[in-house]
């Protein structure tokens, strides 16, 4: 498969954002005070590292087969709770902004997938792409879910 210029460098702006994501997540995994919340960033991290290396594969010419039929992590992602709603410790004031700012990531993350997909004109690239960008929006949710079951939402 040959990219275009334009996709080539799109692609390359997506390495870039990936290579960020797996870095912020391999600091949130380490820097959590919540070893749930440090298992949860361990695991998106993983997935990031995946998109990176699915779009390596494809500036190297060849387009991964998108999982089908996969069930959203977050449908079955269910947080115990380690934090109170009660709770006002410092550590919950770390963690929750780990959250934040990893979903504020995420968003933004989605978004370019959202913004650059219609770009392509191959459409397994396409749905690869949208497959990540699906991934991106599960783990904002997952990361929500931990916020709401540690009452860090109100």
């Amino acid at each position: 498969m040959q990219l275009t210029q334009k996709e080539t460098e799109l692609i390359k702006d997506l390495k870039t954002q990936e290579q960020v994501c797996v870095d912020k997540y391999a600091f949130y995994a380490d820097s959590a005070k919540d070893p749930e919340l440090k298992e949860l960033f361990t695991q998106i991290k993983k997935d990031e590292e995946e998109h990176l290396n699915s779009l390596n594969q494809v500036l190297a010419g060849s387009v991964p087969d998108v999982p089908h039929n996969k069930e959203s992590a977050a449908v079955t992602y269910h947080p115990k709770g380690h934090y109170s709603a009660m709770s006002n410790d410092e550590d919950k004031k770390h963690d929750q902004l780990l959250c934040t700012d990893s979903i504020a990531n995420e968003k933004y993350v989605s978004g370019a997938y959202n913004d650059d997909l219609f770009q392509f004109a191959s459409h397994k690239v396409r749905e690869l792409l949208n497959h990540i960008q699906t991934e991106e929006q599960t783990h904002a949710e997952m990361i929500y879910q931990y916020k709401t079951a540690n009452g860090m939402t109100a």
